[in-house]
């Protein structure tokens, strides 16, 4: 029996199939889920249409995060062709790249809202459109943050303050829908290849030191993370919310 036989899944963050999001929307599609998948502007399209079509998605479905209207939309879109959500993946982050150089000093005004509006903000902002659709389905939301959020990384910077507010924001959501049995968690995963971490300065000195140092003496991969997802958004969960779930090898429990 799959897991996820029934349910439906709203993916947000598939930017290439080297993405978290894009292994967490494989896994949840061979565990029985139908999904639905949404693209950041037409650039990504080109790049997640094939994806997503190729796991035979009911919704392709643009969606800038920054825009209500556009997450309204996405929410109206689904409606006709879905009578719920069952299952919300948010693997949405940004920050300009000149401020993931140096330190934290580096950051601007405009460069920190813009961080928190679109690392954050949209978690929220995201599962307020789409409580409606998630009522009365037992459903979950997972998003995911890094152990920047907790200790201080080279060139991590403002992404590190946001993804503190991330993992807040993960505890403050999952007492406000925990009432309507709606569990909310995140998973902080280790450092993984992919485009967005490509944007992070020093990112490869991070990898190769993790890999040297996790208690697994490797790094992990989208899989990893992906089969961590499945645990978190099915009935294998039911009883957890508001957790930062690590898949770092270990590197997090290690001091020295």
């Amino acid at each position: 029996m799959s897991l996820l036989q029934g349910k439906k899944a709203l993916i947000f963050g598939v930017a290439n199939d080297k993405s978290i999001a894009w292994a967490i929307a494989r896994t949840l599609h061979e565990q029985g889920a139908e999904l639905a998948v949404t693209y950041a502007g037409e650039a990504f399209e080109k790049r997640v249409r094939p994806l997503a079509e190729s796991l035979n998605a009911a919704a392709i479905l643009p969606c800038n995060v920054t825009s209500d209207q556009e997450i309204k939309a996405v929410f109206s879109e689904l409606s006709k062709v879905w009578d719920g959500v069952d299952i919300i993946i948010h693997a949405v982050a940004f920050a300009n790249k000149e401020e993931l150089k140096g330190t934290v000093l580096n950051t601007t005004r405009e460069g920190f809202a813009m961080a928190m509006d679109i690392s954050v903000y949209s978690f929220l902002a995201v599962l307020k459109e789409g409580h409606a659709m998630m009522q009365g389905r037992n459903a979950s939301a997972l998003t995911l943050s890094y152990y920047g959020a907790v200790k201080v990384f080279p060139s991590y910077n403002v992404m590190g303050v946001a993804k503190a507010a991330l993992e807040a924001s993960v505890r403050y959501l999952a007492e406000a829908f925990g009432p309507e049995g709606i569990r909310v968690n995140g998973i902080s995963a280790g450092p993984i290849r992919t485009l967005a971490a490509a944007g992070v300065n020093g990112f490869h000195n991070i990898l190769n030191i993790v890999e040297s140092k996790a208690p697994l003496r490797r790094t992990i991969t989208q899989d990893d993370v992906a089969r961590s997802a499945l645990y978190l958004c099915s009935d294998l969960a039911s009883g957890v919310t508001g957790e930062i779930h690590y898949v770092d090898g270990g590197y997090n429990v290690i001091g020295l």
